[in-house]
């Protein structure tokens, strides 16, 4: 057993360098947008001998190391003046109508509103170089069409609807907000807040942000811990890769360290964390081949079309939903999940008992 195991490791990966290999790559460091990125970030105090930014053409956009590294190894050490937060908003011109705006605004919202009054300021922007390199759309449920929405399972396209819904609730509630911003723009609120830019916005915080936890502060409301950061952000995700990811208090930098280490020539990937394909695609807008972590989702409707002729059915599903234990009933390779099991036995219970 332990032999066949270690020559099923050696098989997967011989297949994983196969593949490696045939994986081509176009240096994108010569173009214009991404030399004014790195003049930018150089400004600011950050340079990289590690790693530049390629097109590959398995992931798209993402970054080289330009050499071999070591486990432990540091990847990428970016400044905090390169890092775009909460403390950046209050801290320029829109700082002054979110701190006196009533209620207070989340840190969501208000990086939101920055980014997107960031881009309509061009290349006046102190940001530009980096608005500039992020994608014009994205992937995720928010952007998905009414056609793409049909034809999901039924439990993901509740949670793509959701995410729409709360993007268009975002804007919707905060009509007030935007044109207490006329003052800063040279265009109407409405052409410049639209619904279209505020969704892009957001996308850009919650799909490319790292977890960094800002100091509290009076002018805001709820969990502030997004920070948005230029170059790093390149860094696509891979779930059997491990990295240390945090901000470094005594170097006042976000740093990544390599678990493994990493070839040359290879790209060099960050693990978002222990996401099945269902999360990723909700969250982040992809889903990740060969993915350890993947599940499938077992809907409420099947368990109740398998089990209709039970005449206390509705009884044993009101119990399991005022008990939440109907949410993430999955299927791994390694089995049933634990509440999927639960669910389960109480479902298969006597009425009786």
């Amino acid at each position: 057993m332990c032999g066949h195991s270690q020559r099923a490791g050696r098989a997967a990966r011989k297949r994983r360098r196969k593949r490696e290999s045939t994986i081509l790559s176009v240096s994108l460091c010569h173009q214009p947008q991404y030399v004014r990125l790195m003049k930018f970030l150089h400004q600011r105090g950050f340079s990289s001998t590690v790693l530049q930014p390629v097109l590959f053409t398995d992931t798209g956009r993402g970054l080289q190391t330009l050499k071999s590294i070591k486990p432990g190894e540091l990847v990428i050490s970016l400044p905090e003046s390169c890092l775009i937060t909460t403390s950046t908003v209050l801290d320029s011109y829109v700082g002054q109508y979110v701190k006196s705006w009533k209620p207070c605004l989340s840190p969501l919202l208000a990086l939101c509103v920055f980014l997107v009054c960031e881009r309509h300021r061009g290349e006046a922007s102190d940001w530009f170089p980096y608005i500039d390199v992020l994608p014009s759309t994205y992937t995720c449920p928010a952007y998905f069409t009414d056609d793409i929405m049909a034809v999901l399972p039924a439990s993901v396209r509740r949670r793509a609807l959701e995410q729409r819904e709360v993007v268009q609730e975002l804007h919707s509630s905060n009509q007030n907000f935007f044109r207490f911003l006329q003052p800063i723009l040279n265009k109407p609120t409405e052409d410049v807040l639209t619904y279209e830019a505020l969704r892009w916005a957001w996308c850009s915080v919650n799909t490319r942000s790292v977890f960094m936890s800002q100091p509290p502060n009076n002018f805001l409301s709820g969990q502030d811990n997004y920070a948005l950061a230029p170059f790093l952000d390149l860094l696509n995700h891979r779930p059997d890769v491990q990295v240390r990811a945090s901000f470094n208090n005594q170097t006042r930098c976000y740093e990544i360290r390599s678990v493994a280490g990493s070839l040359r020539y290879q790209q060099a990937f960050i693990n978002y964390g222990s996401h099945d394909n269902q999360r990723l695609l909700l969250e982040y807008g992809f889903v990740a081949t060969a993915n350890p972590h993947s599940v499938v989702y077992v809907d409420t409707e099947l368990l109740c079309d398998v089990l209709r002729s039970d005449r206390s059915l509705d009884q044993k599903i009101k119990f399991l939903r005022d008990n939440s234990f109907l949410h993430n009933l999955t299927v791994s390779s390694e089995g049933p999940s634990w509440r999927l099991m639960t669910a389960l036995r109480l479902l298969s219970l006597p009425q009786s008992l």
